[in-house]
């Protein structure tokens, strides 16, 4: 199991660019970060992973441009990771997925993956004057022009939202940039399965199994099986080497945590009572508590 920490609910923007050279000292795989176009103030859409379908965070929290962000983490770091969790990339065209990603790629050494999902945010869409119910479509779309746009050759493209004829793209990366699909509908599940891994959503262990054994039975399925596939787990309770074991040995496993972030699925565990979780140090202290505790029931690699 390779661990990420994620930046979702963190607003101390100004100390991403240590949290990463911390988080990269300390062994962790990759970080992960959020990512909202614009943000309305007033939302009616139910949130679908809260029981009451209220958002956990503040119409306030910056949202820094997920891909500069990465860029900025990327270039103070030699061998963390980072991908995005999730990019709206139906709400921009592809060539500026192309241009965003192919940078980040470029200037990080290859070390990013591209996690995407429809959205569920319909007044986001609304200001954006983009249609909320054809988001997903849209995403498949994008996704397949921007795998066609990174490679750097004269292409052409006529769908049903982007047509266009002999473009190219410039810089591109030197390797494809994964993509990576959130979400547990049944169509997002389509997507990750046809594409190269799944973020999961907060879940328990016992699901969390059951939505893994359904991704790599429609990998088979798509004749995809053998290929490299990643699983990014949000687990709602404690990882054990039992549930690790169980878990279809085609995959890639990740698990995205929460170190000093307090969330609907319980408080921040690794933070300690009377600490305050918006300090760089306290977030140090809880990345080290976490990586101990992995390693003390043999999880960490």
């Amino acid at each position: 199991m390779r661990f990420w920490i994620s930046l979702v609910n963190t607003v101390e923007v100004e100390q991403f660019i240590a949290i990463a050279q911390k988080a990269e000292e300390l062994g962790y795989e990759g970080i992960t970060v959020p990512d909202h176009l614009v943000y309305p103030t007033r939302i009616e859409t139910p949130y679908p992973y809260t029981e009451d379908g209220k958002v956990w965070w503040p119409h306030t929290n910056p949202w820094s441009d997920p891909w500069v962000t990465i860029t900025a983490m990327g270039v103070a770091t030699s061998t963390l990771r980072f991908a995005t969790n999730i990019y709206l990339a139906a709400l921009r065209d592809p060539f500026t997925v192309s241009r965003a990603t192919s940078a980040a790629a470029i200037y990080t050494d290859n070390r990013v993956a591209c996690g995407v999902s429809a959205g569920w945010v319909k007044e986001e869409f609304d200001i954006l004057g983009m249609d909320f119910d054809s988001r997903g479509r849209r995403l498949d779309e994008v996704i397949r022009c921007v795998r066609e746009l990174n490679t750097g050759e004269v292409v052409s493209h006529s769908g049903e939202f982007y047509q266009y004829d002999d473009v190219i793209m410039s810089p591109v990366p030197t390797r494809p940039i994964p993509f990576w699909v959130g979400g547990k509908s049944r169509a997002a599940l389509r997507r990750a399965a046809q594409n190269d891994g799944w973020l999961g959503v907060p879940l328990m262990l016992d699901e969390m199994k059951a939505v893994i054994d359904t991704l790599f039975d429609k990998r088979r399925e798509n004749g995809n099986y053998e290929e490299p596939f990643d699983v990014v787990i949000s687990a709602m309770e404690a990882y054990t080497p039992e549930f690790i074991a169980s878990l279809d040995p085609a995959g890639t496993y990740h698990a995205s945590v929460l170190p000093w972030t307090p969330s609907p699925w319980g408080r921040a565990f690794w933070v300690e009572e009377g600490e305050d979780h918006a300090e760089f140090e306290v977030k140090v202290r809880a990345m080290e508590r976490f990586r101990d505790m992995m390693s003390k029931f043999g999880l960490w690699e």
